[in-house]
């Protein structure tokens, strides 16, 4: 299974981006999809998570300006941010729960990471 993401870049702050993460190769299920972040010198942290019920959970910091969408058709899951913050510039990574045979048990697989950068 391979997760590839893309949509990072730099935007001003105030401003908007649409990060992707598309899941390919042997896949029979996926539950939980969700997006993780990393700042210069931090840990990695819970950004969002969307499940299959479906249900939602964010950050306390995200709340109200992120939202987690997914694609099942396309076994894509996208984070769209708006007002974007500087303290919001970090690695953003997908992580997604993936049964590849019906089976076998769930687990997790994390993308390459996309770099997102809040400037002026």
């Amino acid at each position: 299974v391979q997760l590839q993401a893309s949509g990072g870049g730099l935007v001003q702050p105030g401003g908007s981006l649409r990060l992707s993460c598309a899941a390919s190769g042997s896949i029979s299920g996926i539950n939980h999809m969700a997006w993780y972040r990393q700042a210069p010198g931090k840990q990695r942290s819970f950004v969002a998570r969307l499940t299959n019920t479906p249900s939602t959970a964010y950050a306390d910091s995200v709340k109200g300006r992120f939202t987690i969408s997914r694609d099942n058709a396309k076994n894509t899951v996208y984070l769209q941010m708006n007002s974007l913050k500087p303290e919001d510039t970090a690695v953003y990574y997908c992580n997604v729960w993936v049964q590849q045979r019906a089976s076998l048990p769930f687990r997790d697989y994390w993308g390459q990471g996309t770099l997102v950068t809040v400037s002026s």
